[in-house]
Formats: C-alpha cells, structure tokens, sequence
C-alpha cells in the first residue's frame, strides 16, 4: 500500500497485511513442524464478537480460548501417544477438553498415554488411517451436483457426505452414495444449499483487484501474500483498494486446490497483522499451529468484515461447480461475495484463506478454507509473523 494512503480507514494500511497480505497458506515446512502456538492475548473486541457469532458471555468466551490453546497444543502430543490406534481427534466445547478416539485393539498402555497428555479419550471402531483411505477412495468418484461435499468425522466415526436437501433423491445423487458406502463407513447429512466460491465483481470498500474481480488478502509471507486459487491466474496484475499497482500472481491452483499466493511491490509492503474491521483491534499473527475440530474461529474479509464461528470438520472434499477442492476445512462462520481469499485465524494463529461456501451473513451458512500450511509449502514460502 503506497505511504499516502495509510490513512484510509483509521488502518488501511494494516488492512493489506491483514486482510489482503495475510491469506492464508503454509509456510515451507509448516505442515510438519508450525510454527508453537503462545499463550493466546484477548481483546474486548474479540470476546464481543464470540459473544455475537457464538452466544458466549464474556467469561465463558475467555475460557474457551484458553482451553483451545491447551487442546491445540496437546493434539500432536495425543496423536504421538495413539500411535497406530489414532482415530482423530476434535475440541469439545462442553468439556473445554480435547477429545481423541482411539481404536477397540489398542493397549491398556497406549489408552493410559494418551490420557497422561490430558485428553480425554474415546472408542472407535475404525483408525484414522483406514477412515482417510476410505475418503481418497470417495475422492475417485465423480461427484455430481446435489452432493455438496464429505470429509472424515472422527467424532461419528465415518466419512460425512453432505448433500443438498432436496437434491437427495436423485438419481445421480444416490449412486454416488451408494459407491461411498461400498468405499467405506458413510454417514449421510443435509445441508441447505450448494457451495460457491465467494469472489465478487467490482465494488466498494477495501479489496484488492484482479481485472473485474475483488478478492481478500489472506496473510502475508515474505515477499507478498497468500489468498485464494480462484482469484486470478499466474501473471495476472493486482491492483490495491486504491487501484495502484500492488503486484502480480506468482502461483495459483484452482479447482483441486484454492490457493495462490501474490508478490508485492510498488511501494507496497508485508505487515503480520489480519484486520479487525473496527469490530475487534487487528489481530497479530504469531504463528501458524492448526486449531482442532471444534475450536473457535475468526474470518477477516473485505465485503462482511469479522465474523467467528467454529471449525466443523478437515480434510473435506468440496464439490464446486467448477471441480473439486480437496483438503479443505469446514467452518460454521458465515461469509459472501468478496470474502475470497481474506483471513481464516484462531487466537493468533494463521488457520488458512476463504475459499467458498453457502449461506450469507444475514441467515447464516458454511465457509471451506484452504490450510495455511498446506499453502506455504507447496510454494516455499515463510509466513510473516511477530
């Protein structure tokens, strides 16, 4: 963003390393070893936006946050301590605890381990290995319209397949699930509508440009920031809320993935920072430490601002009109035209960028995003932190 135009918005400038230069994606080797996640800082704005989007007093919303904090650091320890038996795990909101399934064959000692860790610990009929085989084998077919997306539940045990409600008697619709089932253990659910992804033509308010399209800044790396695959294609121009020159598309993948990531130059720069939109101070980014199933979440975009929600599911199959997005995950935070591509964080850690999804921010919805981590490496790239 050019020096002349900081002043835009109270914190425009911020806005392009939160918003705009702080999409989502993976650093180099985040997907093994992300960056350690630290005790999480609240702010007014914060608890009042999990008191808005999830119904939290301001006590039970400070207490969740810190509980997720410990749940995200105990997940790898868990899944270490399950070893073969690991059948997933997932934050449950009523206990504040972490919950990990582990298989029927394993040992007295392995249940003991994974206990010593904090966890509580649950029986499951399948590993998540088997439950993630069953879901490549899912991923071969051909999904047709009606069927919205599906993903491994560690918590039902199975792979989800979520269909449009009144697409599910039909006939294609219903082949599909009958090749699922024969793939693996499949639970059928219903949703309301159909996933889109959520770019926008041109309008107000504080985006940034590619051609006629308005996307959202994800989060920013060194040299530039990531944001949504379906945003634009290698070589294209992107221009800045003020239409100056920001940079250009360095790598994109869309359908398969949704990612991209964008260099910046021009007088523009990287901040590690996702912008609060006036609803909460913008947020610093200190890490990248993925957020387990269950956990509490926050969307920065440029056409509905901050809104939070909770994570809902990994590792999902999204079937969009244009093809399949694989490795996405599931949210219950709303978002809508424009959002592509902006800010997906919990606490102050980068969890990846918007992709798409159903719903609006007046009647509610579901939005995918793309892993942070799972960006950065694919493209080497290192996510600017504090």
């Amino acid at each position: 963003m050019r020096r002349n135009g900081l002043k835009r918005a109270g914190l425009a400038a911020l806005l392009m390393l939160g918003s705009w230069a702080t999409a989502g994606t993976l650093p180099a080797s985040a997907t093994d070893s992300p960056t350690p996640a630290t005790a999480p800082s609240t702010s007014a704005g914060l608890i009042e936006a999990m008191q808005r989007d999830l119904g939290l007093s301001p006590s039970r919303a400070e207490a969740r946050l810190a509980a997720e904090h410990t749940a995200t650091t105990l997940e790898p320890k868990a899944r270490r301590a399950a070893g073969s038996a690991y059948g997933g795990s997932w934050f449950d909101a009523g206990s504040g605890r972490l919950t990990v399934a582990v298989t029927r064959d394993a040992s007295a000692a392995t249940v003991r381990a994974v206990r010593a860790t904090g966890a509580s610990v649950r029986t499951a009929e399948h590993s998540a290995k088997q439950l993630a085989a069953a879901k490549n084998r899912m991923d071969e077919l051909t999904a047709p319209s009606g069927v919205s997306s599906w993903h491994v539940d560690p918590a039902a045990g199975s792979v989800v397949v979520n269909v449009v409600g009144d697409r599910r008697s039909d006939n294609d619709v219903r082949t599909f699930l009958s090749r699922a089932r024969e793939a693996g253990p499949v639970t059928v659910r219903t949703v309301a509508s159909a996933p889109q992804t959520f770019a926008a033509g041109t309008v107000g308010g504080d985006p940034y440009y590619t051609g006629n399209v308005r996307c959202s800044i994800g989060f920013s790396v060194y040299g530039g920031f990531v944001t949504a695959g379906h945003c634009g294609q290698p070589g294209a121009g992107v221009s800045g809320w003020d239409r100056s020159y920001v940079g250009t598309f360095q790598g994109s993948s869309f359908p398969d993935n949704d990612y991209a990531w964008v260099s910046v130059g021009s007088g523009w720069w990287t901040v590690p920072v996702v912008l609060g939109w006036g609803t909460v101070p913008d947020q610093l980014v200190r890490g990248s430490a993925a957020a387990p199933i269950g956990s509490s979440i926050c969307r920065s975009g440029s056409t509905t601002h901050w809104h939070c929600g909770t994570v809902l599911a990994k590792n999902e199959t999204v079937n969009y009109s244009q093809g399949a997005v694989h490795q996405m995950t599931k949210t219950s935070v709303c978002a809508e035209p424009g959002d592509s591509g902006g800010s997906f964080i919990s606490g102050d850690q980068a969890q990846g960028v918007t992709s798409g999804g159903w719903g609006n921010c007046s009647s509610g919805g579901e939005t995918w995003f793309q892993p942070v981590n799972e960006i950065l490496s694919r493209y080497g790239l290192t996510l600017h932190t504090t």
